[in-house]
């Protein structure tokens, strides 16, 4: 999600640095056989991006729910939770007998939906910190992995698709929710997510305009291998546009 400004100027001096290629030194240990993505990458600037409320009244996450097919008993990620708006209704969406892990890669952001999920009683998630460059999930786990409104904001695109691969199950999909504009501008353009995703094995089964969620909706699966890292090659920025 475009989460809050929890790490003030310390993540917006990052995101300049993400966005000028930055000291490959600095890189994380896990992401420094991939190669870096060929476009901007968007600071977090807030830890939504919406207020529940009006997008209730929009039905924004049934919609979205119910054009991932998420039914009772599945196992789903919520990654860049945020506040936590998709992992309590999805939680709900899925029941007691389903699982939900909520991530994100802020501790504050973390401590803070954790003691939501506490208040709120929802014995079926589980709440977890990830990395830029790498999801930590468990293999063969999920039925859907969910990413709202952040694709823009992961910093290591490939080395975080690449190990989050294996989470999926068989048959399991990756949902993508966000804007049709520029990733420095909080959205990223389909071509250029197709081809980002491509990269890694997986293939756009859907793409459809939702404006009540603010951009469009699109569903992935796994039909190739992971790539070896030296061998991948970034998508262009110019992929993205037209």
């Amino acid at each position: 999600m475009v989460r809050a400004a929890l790490a003030g100027a310390l993540v917006l001096l990052a995101a300049c640095d993400q966005l000028t290629g930055g000291n490959e030194a600095e890189r994380p240990a896990a992401a420094q056989d991939f190669p870096r993505a060929d476009r901007p990458v968007a600071p977090i600037v807030s830890t939504r991006w919406s207020s529940e409320e009006a997008r209730d009244r929009v039905n924004e996450a049934d919609d979205i729910m119910g054009r991932a097919d998420v039914r009772p008993g599945m196992t789903v990620a919520d990654l860049g939770a945020g506040e936590g708006y998709y992992t309590v209704r999805l939680a709900d969406r899925v029941g007691a007998k389903g699982r939900v892990l909520a991530e994100d890669i802020l501790p504050e952001v973390i401590e803070a939906l954790s003691r939501r999920i506490t208040r709120e009683k929802w014995d079926n998630v589980s709440v977890k910190l990830g990395a830029p460059e790498d999801p930590r999930l468990p293999r063969d786990s999920f039925d859907r992995i969910f990413m709202i409104h952040m694709y823009h904001e992961i910093s290591e695109p490939y080395a975080f698709l690449w190990h989050l691969s294996p989470a999926l199950r068989k048959d399991g999909e990756l949902i993508v929710v966000d804007a049709d504009r520029p990733t420095d501008q909080h959205g990223t353009p389909p071509r250029l997510l197709a081809c980002e995703l491509a990269a890694m094995g997986f293939r756009m089964e859907e793409l459809v305009p939702k404006p009540t969620a603010g951009g469009y909706f699109a569903r992935f699966r796994r039909v190739a291998a992971r790539p070896d890292p030296a061998s991948i090659v970034p998508c262009a920025l110019n992929d993205g546009k037209g």
